[in-house]
């Protein structure tokens, strides 16, 4: 009786076994899409992150409004890193925990070369809005919606070559593959004819003193640098640095006038920056994207970042419906390595895109985007 006993009770509790996980297998189902980001929502970069948030989620909003892809909607899991790469490793774990089909991988270039690295191990295809360091895109399963560094430094050194200068100031971070990655490409493209006064800085650095003593006579000063910096620069050489000199850099001025503490109406200098968004477009989808995003946002957090990042959910959408227009199979339960090939193959295969950042944009094998590039001007000089 008692083995009858032991027995029955074993049965049971297989049976009850078996239930738990019938039903923990019934709760993996997905039912959504889910799109993965890790960027500064806090700290001193916070500007980028914030803005490519809100814009992924109001593009996300949007697409799901419209019925999402066959009637199946999209889900945004966004988390913050700030701008650290050692967080960035357990930001992916819990975007993989959530389901994580797809991603933007991250805002900035250290912590996304770090996503880069996790991501190609379980083959996740992300488009990266502003993670521009050319090693991002190294494996095959990532692409860039903004400018490569390289082709940033090149882009800048073109307009540079054709303004007539004899000598230019060059202000960078030696230490960070971002402001290092354009430098070097700048460096390179630059006329051989325009002598560089350099000045450089590395770590946390706030006091550019020395830096602005060496480019004071400098009246066109290239700065390859996140805003923060820049920012302080700019106020530390406010009567040192001619008032009828430029500052020019990249995407990373983007958001500049919006940096705590900085008002850049004080600041007599020109400040410009080579773009592929115009934030102060009135038609057209940059003026549509401005209208949408301001009216739910405010204006505090507009920036390239965010328009990039609107464009890159948008990008991933039209990819995924082409390719199931096509005949692909497409599905929430399908795994993430499954869609980063049939992703892969749509651009890779001519796929193009128009949105608030170019129009009839295309990506080459490489990962890198091709796509117009303007020079912005942030304000102007006085």
């Amino acid at each position: 009786m008692k083995r009858t006993i032991i027995k029955v009770f074993a049965v049971c509790m297989c049976l009850a076994l078996l239930a738990v996980s019938f039903a923990g297998c019934k709760k993996l189902e997905k039912d959504t899409y889910v799109i993965g980001v890790s960027g500064p929502l806090t700290g001193g970069n916070s500007g980028y992150g914030v803005a490519v948030k809100n814009s992924a989620q109001m593009a996300v909003d949007e697409i799901n409004e419209a019925g999402g892809l066959d009637g199946v909607k999209f889900e945004l899991v966004a988390l913050d890193d700030q701008h650290d790469a050692s967080k960035v490793e357990t930001n992916y774990a819990s975007m993989m925990d959530k389901g994580m089909h797809v991603a933007l991988g991250c805002v900035t270039t250290n912590p996304c070369l770090e996503f880069a690295a996790l991501s190609k191990t379980d083959n996740v295809f992300f488009l990266t809005p502003s993670a521009s360091a050319n090693d991002v895109v190294k494996e095959d399963n990532a692409y860039q919606m903004c400018f490569a560094d390289g082709n940033q430094g090149s882009v800048a050194a073109k307009y540079v070559n054709g303004l007539e200068l004899d000598t230019i100031g060059i202000f960078y971070k030696s230490d960070d593959a971002y402001s290092k990655g354009i430098y070097d490409q700048f460096k390179a493209s630059l006329d051989d004819s325009i002598d560089t006064v350099e000045a450089s800085f590395v770590g946390d650095a706030t006091d550019f003193s020395t830096q602005i003593e060496a480019l004071k006579d400098c009246s066109f000063i290239f700065m390859p640098i996140y805003y923060t910096p820049a920012s302080n620069f700019m106020l530390q050489a406010k009567g040192k640095v001619a008032d009828t000199a430029t500052y020019y850099g990249c995407d990373g001025f983007d958001g500049i006038e919006s940096a705590d503490g900085f008002d850049i109406s004080a600041i007599p200098q020109k400040v410009s920056m080579l773009s592929h968004f115009n934030s102060k477009a009135t038609d057209g989808k940059a003026g549509e994207f401005i209208t949408k995003y301001t009216e739910k946002y405010g204006k505090d957090t507009l920036n390239q970042f965010g328009a990039s990042a609107y464009d890159c959910v948008y990008a991933i959408y039209n990819a995924m419906k082409a390719a199931a227009d096509a005949g692909e199979d497409i599905s929430p339960n399908m795994t993430a390595s499954e869609l980063c090939e049939i992703l892969k193959a749509q651009f890779n295969g001519g796929f193009t895109f128009s949105g608030a950042t170019g129009t009839n944009i295309k990506w080459q094998s490489s990962g890198y985007v091709d796509k117009e590039a303007i020079a912005f001007v942030i304000k102007e000089q006085g």
